[in-house]
């Protein structure tokens, strides 16, 4: 006769996995950071792990209550099985489930034996959390393809911000790439529809920014004149195109990643909220007759490729700014096809 499974059973086909700590999670609590990435596993389940040793941060045990740094690497062991929900099972990808997967799965844009690139719709979510059900993170398994590791999250997009989102498709890889990111050796390029008009065709904001709190998807950043009080914050602009003093289209560099960085530049630095961004404009960033989904589009990225040389990738605008484009008489310019460089010249 069998034995009887043991509440915690931990199937034996499951394996140790290890993630690597995004840029954008920088100072987050790691008990935290577990319920961001597995919203099932209990807090009392996760203790036992860190004090049996089972959960390791860059190899060393761990508590609770541990701020992770970016491109730090955690070891979370085979997790025990979720409790039953209230049907009475462990709950199975829906056929729904599976059409989103598949649905993402088309929107891939590069793809090699180290890098999987997807261009992100506006409103999903990059990972799980309190009352989200579906994320770009619960769905990577579907993203394996021959590789024998599940693909790992590098940086992070807010949900409604649309784009170019990098996956790592190793540990090795997810490690270097964290790196780059970490050490200001990725080009992001960001496109944004504002209210109103820049003073300065061009220029640089250079405003610290504070966290507020609350829970994920729902935190709030100020503007702070103080480091002291916050974390510095740096972005480039450039107008693009402008109607009248109504609206700009600007060109977004930021060279720094802090969370809701763009918005909160866009304006308190500028005074041009991001059409849409009522969380940061309230009704000044809304407009009749245009989508009120946030305009907010990562364009593009430039970035060393583990294998060398580097990768250009670009991910054409979402519907709702493009019929905005339109309505606006904006021209963009057609979305370049991904570019693997050559490594330069050693000098």
């Amino acid at each position: 006769m069998a034995a009887p499974r043991r509440r915690g059973y931990i199937s034996p086909g499951m394996a140790i996995e290890h993630r690597t700590v995004a840029q954008d999670e920088a100072e987050t609590r790691l008990d935290r950071w577990f319920r961001r990435h597995f919203p099932r596993l209990t807090q009392g389940a996760l203790q036992k792990m860190l004090r049996t040793g089972q959960v390791r941060v860059n190899g060393k045990r761990a508590d609770a209550g541990m701020r992770l740094e970016p491109g730090q690497e955690v070891r979370i062991p085979p997790l025990p099985e979720a409790p039953p929900s209230d049907e009475g099972e462990r709950r199975r990808p829906s056929p729904e489930d599976e059409n989103a997967a598949r649905d993402l799965a088309a929107r891939i844009i590069h793809r090699d034996d180290a890098v999987l690139v997807l261009d992100k719709p506006h409103g999903l979510p990059v990972q799980g959390g309190p009352g989200i059900s579906r994320s770009v993170d619960s769905m990577l398994d579907a993203f394996r393809f021959d590789a024998e590791e599940r693909p790992r999250l590098v940086h992070r997009l807010d949900r409604d911000t649309s784009g170019v989102l990098v996956l790592a498709r190793s540990a090795a890889v997810a490690s270097r790439l964290a790196s780059a990111f970490r050490g200001r050796e990725v080009e992001k390029t960001y496109w944004a529809l504002v209210m109103g008009r820049p003073e300065a065709p061009e220029g640089r904001i250079d405003l610290a920014l504070a966290k507020l709190g609350g829970p994920r998807g729902h935190e709030r950043v100020r503007a702070v004149d103080d480091l002291e009080e916050g974390t510095r914050a740096i972005t480039d602009f450039r107008v693009l195109d402008t109607v009248k003093a109504r609206v700009a289209w600007l060109e977004l560099r930021p060279l720094t990643g802090r969370t809701h960085q763009l918005r909160v530049h866009c304006a308190e630095g500028l005074g041009c909220p991001i059409l849409g961004d009522g969380k940061y404009g309230g009704a000044s960033a809304h407009m009749e007759r245009v989508s009120g989904k946030l305009h907010l589009h990562a364009r593009a990225l430039r970035l060393p490729h583990p294998n060398g040389g580097g990768l250009e990738v670009a991910a054409p605008p979402p519907p709702h700014m493009r019929d905005s484009f339109a309505f606006f008489g904006f021209e963009a310019p057609r979305t370049p096809k991904p570019r693997h460089l050559s490594p330069g010249p050693r000098r």
